[in-house]
C-alpha cells in the first residue's frame, strides 16, 4: 500500500462520481488536486504540438487530452494528461481506454510528481506503454523514455532551448522554448 493512502476496491474507485479528484494506483485511492494554471499551459501547449504533427503526418492514431481513464488492470487506473494510441489499437477506445496507450505524457507539478516518477511510471512500463514522456515546466525540462525489452530507459532528456523527439511517433517534436511560454 502507498503510504497516506486508502486501500479499496476497483469496484470502488468506478462507483466514485465521475471526475472525483482521485486516482487509483496500486489499489489504493489517491487524492488528485486541482491541476495549477502553469500545468494546464504547458499541457495546452503540448496538445498544440500533437495538434500540428497530427495534421502534417496525417496520423490515423487517436490523439487524447486528460484527464481521461486508463483502465490497466483491477489496481490500476489512471488519468494521464495526454495519450496516444495508434489506429491498430483504437479497439481499446470505449467509454474509457481498456488497455496501455502507446505514448503517455504527464506534465509534473509539485502535487504529484511522486506518483507520475514512481509508481504510475513502473506500472506503464509493466503493461508496455511504449514512450512515456514527463515533463516538468517549473525545472523548465522534459524525460523521454523508451521501453525496449520491457524496461524504461531515459532516451533524451532535453533542457531549455532543445528539441524533445519521439521515437515512436516519426516527426513528432516538443519545442521546449516554446512550450514554457
Amino acid at each position: 500500500m502507498l503510504v497516506g493512502e486508502k486501500k479499496i476496491t476497483f469496484e470502488e474507485y468506478m462507483a466514485m462520481p465521475e471526475g472525483a479528484p482521485y486516482q487509483y494506483i496500486s489499489g489504493c485511492l489517491i487524492s488528485w488536486p486541482s491541476r495549477t494554471t502553469i500545468h494546464q499551459v504547458t499541457l495546452m501547449n503540448v496538445m498544440m504540438d500533437f495538434h500540428r504533427w497530427e495534421e502534417k503526418s496525417k496520423s490515423k492514431g487517436i490523439l487524447i487530452p486528460g484527464p481521461i481513464e486508463v483502465i490497466l488492470d483491477e489496481q490500476n487506473s489512471f488519468q494521464p494528461d495526454f495519450i496516444y494510441i495508434a489506429e491498430d489499437r483504437s479497439d481499446i477506445v470505449k467509454d474509457y481506454v481498456y488497455g496501455p496507450p502507446d505514448l503517455v505524457v504527464e506534465v509534473l507539478w509539485e502535487k504529484n510528481a511522486y506518483y507520475d516518477l514512481r509508481p504510475k511510471k513502473d506500472i506503464y512500463e509493466k503493461y508496455g506503454v511504449k514512450e512515456y514522456i514527463i515533463i516538468d515546466p517549473i525545472a523548465k525540462n522534459a524525460d523521454l523514455y523508451v521501453l525496449k525489452d520491457g524496461i524504461y530507459y531515459l532516451h533524451q532528456k532535453a533542457e531549455n532551448n532543445d528539441s524533445l523527439n519521439s521515437v515512436l511517433l516519426s516527426g513528432f517534436n516538443i519545442e521546449l522554448s516554446k512550450l514554457f511560454q
